[in-house]
């Protein structure tokens, strides 16, 4: 019987979606290597493998059988995506072409050595998100590309207004009111923009901070400054090179410093704050639980979660946990913490937070059984 490697329910899904790895074929007890291959849009090469044994009937099903060492261990059912690694140090995996899938090679190889004999493989695609699932998206680059400058003097609130005009006339949206997401500076513009901008209704605040970091906001008749920082304060790791930019802000409760602050207290949106606690960037859990306290003390609910082990990078399930990379606007490589299986679990958790926040303020439903 040839080896056969299976993907279930089938070969195509979404990203989000986990899926069940089978071989077949098999001789009873048989020691293999099982390897993930994905080559992202930039021509870097993912990789992740684990050895395994072949259960009696020579069948391998990863939703049962644990790994026996290499990129994890134990019952990992989606370990060969989430532990994917490029062998160039420092590269973070990022879908850039929502419209294209990532194609991921799943190879079979004989026994648990140097993975020279090929016993079978498939091609598993995953394709985009939150398009996906029921809600018209935006992505909305601020800074940083094509001929957006890397760091700007100022951003002007107009220019996420427009952003909002543009949602809003297009026929598939509805008038329940829209939904915000931000990672890390983009998580402080999103709270910006449901505290200043009418018509949002739920803004999600990963990794960020309840005040304007880094770049002065500008609105209709007021400026906020950003939040005091050095770069001074950034320390080099002499064993590897890597920049600690966790102590470069100035204590947020220092109230010198609050006339960054986003008046969050003020706005009718509602929020869902999400950070990680090995967060080595810089302190998203206090800063986040900052904020949540000063909605709190306005009687405002607000739902909130901090994920132990997770780093900055809070993003997509099965994307692969990036520790350190390039920081496009500093220009040096910088940490971004987390730690591999905590990182990997707190992506699931959080997106599935995300979708049912969503679904809640914006669609006033539950979220449909199909998206679980």
């Amino acid at each position: 019987m040839a080896v056969q490697v299976t993907v279930l329910p089938s070969p195509r899904c979404l990203f989000d979606n986990p899926v069940q790895i089978r071989v077949t074929g098999l001789l009873p007890r048989q020691a293999v290597t099982l390897r993930a291959c994905l080559l992202d849009e930039a021509g870097e090469l993912f990789q992740a493998h684990a050895r395994y044994r072949a259960g009696g009937s020579g069948e391998l099903d990863l939703t049962r059988c644990p790994a026996l060492g290499g990129s994890y261990s134990g019952v990992e059912p989606m370990g060969l995506l989430w532990s994917l690694r490029s062998k160039t140090p420092y590269k973070r995996l990022a879908k850039r072409n929502v419209l294209a899938p990532f194609c991921v090679d799943l190879e079979v190889y004989e026994g648990h050595g140097d993975m020279s004999r090929l016993l079978g493989k498939c091609t598993h695609e995953r394709a985009s998100l939150l398009a996906s699932r029921g809600f018209v998206t935006l992505a909305l680059a601020y800074m940083a590309f094509e001929d957006l400058p890397a760091m700007p003097e100022i951003l002007e609130l107009d220019y996420f207004q427009e952003a909002i005009d543009f949602l809003q006339k297009q026929q598939q949206v509805k008038d329940a009111g829209i939904g915000v997401l931000g990672l890390s500076k983009g998580a402080d513009l999103a709270l910006s923009m449901a505290t200043f901008l009418p018509g949002i209704k739920a803004a999600v605040s990963i990794s960020g901070s309840g005040f304007n970091s880094f770049i002065p906001l500008r609105g209709d008749g007021f400026t906020i400054p950003a939040h005091p920082y050095d770069l001074g304060r950034m320390k080099t790791s002499e064993e590897s090179g890597l920049v600690d930019f966790s102590d470069v802000l100035d204590d947020h409760r220092d109230p010198a410093t609050w006339g960054s602050r986003i008046p969050v207290e003020k706005s009718l949106a509602k929020f869902l704050f999400l950070s990680g606690l090995d967060d080595k960037n810089w302190k998203s859990d206090l800063y986040c639980r900052d904020a949540v306290q000063r909605l709190h003390q306005c009687g405002q609910k607000v739902e909130f979660c901090s994920y132990s082990g997770a780093g900055h990078l809070l993003e997509p399930p099965y994307l692969p946990l990036c520790q350190s990379s390039i920081h496009k606007v500093l220009g040096v490589f910088v940490q971004w913490g987390g730690q591999w299986r905590e990182h990997a679990r707190a992506q699931e958790d959080a997106w599935h937070r995300i979708q049912a926040f969503f679904w809640k303020h914006l669609m006033n439903s539950d979220i449909p059984k199909s998206n679980l």
